[in-house]
């Protein structure tokens, strides 16, 4: 399993740092719609304090890059250009020689582990063309085994000192990971970091797994699981592996499961009579409530980040449509207005949009909309695409793009916001139905 920090990796423990005048105007990347020229970048490699640290500051400074990278907002320079040469964490930075060859960002640091495998790594963020360090230097403690999370949680700082926004690069990505031809696929629940690195699976291929989702902390999935022959929901801890059926009633199939914001409840779909509608159901006690109760088939329910209302999919209105209602139940409001079907959304962990998958005129859509329904923007377009999740900063989410034919097979890919930096996520093989967790 993912092997958390042993030490104090979840603080940012302050460092001396020199004393800075403050700057009048600091470094910012501001996120927008439309084109986004990337801001250029330097990471060298950070400097070894310690003889067993050569090897890892090399790595740690390469996923620092390669995370800011893959936003599409930063540019990398290549270390082939650079004039200056880091060869001590305390040295003045040469600014004029980063001015040279464009970098409007450098990241320095260094990487130290004592004999107990105890990694320490620092670093500083510098405005070069203001000549000022962003923000005050930190340093980051964990283990050996731990050194790529080390490395996210540097990249995290310095996206946020730059952007504004919260990061996201220390999370992970939960789906069901899929073998075996179209007709015949296996699938089993998988976990791994959010850029397909630490890959582990949490259940064999004996049964079909659907839709995993994790908990607000992150430490627990909701998934459902057919090897009773129908669909049953389950809750597996992440840590243990260990599971437990979740549902109270016997002989009723339930699927597309969330948590609530508070982890104590979740929400999904239940047919029972024939009919599907929305339930909630208290973890602790197993007590349901039933939110909806009409002829239609209403799935797909996603909390808002406040816990107060519940957005869903129901085709109540002759075709599937996206709705939102409270979160007790009570008269549902349409929020879709746009030509074809809608479905699967998903509340962005801002509050502020609401993601979605959108079939029209033969094609499939990753979009979001407001929370009002407004300002509908689609995303990517392809034969299908479908399953939108969020990241835990709400700008970036990811999604199951399946190809075309027989041979036709399932992966995960990502975009922004925007709509820009489409791109796919590196999986062993086939993949779907992804859920972003929250930062660890």
């Amino acid at each position: 399993m993912y092997r958390m920090m042993t030490l104090a990796l979840a603080c940012l423990v302050a460092f001396q740092a020199p004393a800075l005048q403050a700057q009048d105007g600091p470094l910012r990347l501001e996120i927008k719609e439309g084109v986004i020229e990337p801001m250029p970048f330097a990471v060298p490699d950070f400097v070894p304090e310690s003889g067993a640290a050569e090897e890892l500051s090399r790595n740690i400074a390469r996923v620092v890059a390669a995370d800011l990278s893959g936003t599409g907002l930063f540019r990398e320079i290549s270390q082939d250009a650079f004039i200056s040469r880091v060869t001590s964490f305390s040295s003045p930075v040469q600014f004029a020689d980063w001015k040279a060859i464009n970098a409007q960002a450098l990241v320095t640091g260094a990487v130290a582990v004592d004999g107990t495998g105890r990694v320490t790594a620092k670093f500083r963020v510098w405005d070069v063309f203001a000549g000022q360090e962003l923000g005050s230097g930190l340093q980051f403690v964990g283990t050996v085994d731990g050194w790529r999370r080390i490395a996210h949680k540097v990249a995290d700082q310095v996206y946020s000192r730059i952007t504004g926004e919260g990061g996201y690069f220390d999370s992970r990505v939960v789906f069901v990971s899929e073998t075996g031809p179209k007709d015949n696929r296996a699938k089993r629940l998988s976990i791994m970091d959010y850029d397909g690195a630490n890959l582990k699976y949490l259940t064999d291929s004996s049964s079909i797994v659907l839709a995993p989702r994790f908990s607000p902390t992150g430490d627990r999935v909701l998934y459902t699981s057919y090897e009773s022959g129908f669909p049953r929901v389950y809750v597996l801890d992440v840590a243990s592996v260990s599971r437990r059926l979740l549902e109270s009633q016997d002989g009723t199939m339930s699927f597309a499961p969330r948590f609530s914001p508070d982890g104590r409840t979740v929400v999904y779909s239940l047919i029972q009579g024939g009919n599907t509608d929305i339930y909630t159901m208290d973890i602790a006690t197993g007590a349901s409530q039933r939110l909806t109760n009409a002829p239609s088939i209403e799935t797909a329910p996603s909390f808002s980040p406040d816990g107060r209302q519940i957005v869903f999919e129901s085709d109540r209105s002759g075709t599937n449509q996206i709705y939102v209602m409270n979160a007790q139940g009570g008269e549902a409001r349409r929020i879709s207005g746009g030509t074809g079907q809608y479905g699967t959304p998903v509340w962005s962990p801002r509050g502020d949009y609401i993601a979605f998958t959108k079939q029209s005129k033969g094609r499939f859509h990753i979009g979001v909309m407001r929370v009002n329904g407004e300002e509908e923007r689609l995303l990517t377009a392809s034969f299908l695409d479908e399953g939108p999740t969020w990241s835990p900063n709400g700008r970036v989410i990811m999604f199951t793009r399946e190809t075309q034919g027989a041979q036709g097979q399932s992966r995960l890919w990502s975009v922004d916001i925007t709509g820009r930096n489409l791109r796919q996520v590196q999986t062993p093989g086939g993949a779907s139905d992804p859920s972003w967790s929250p930062l660890q």
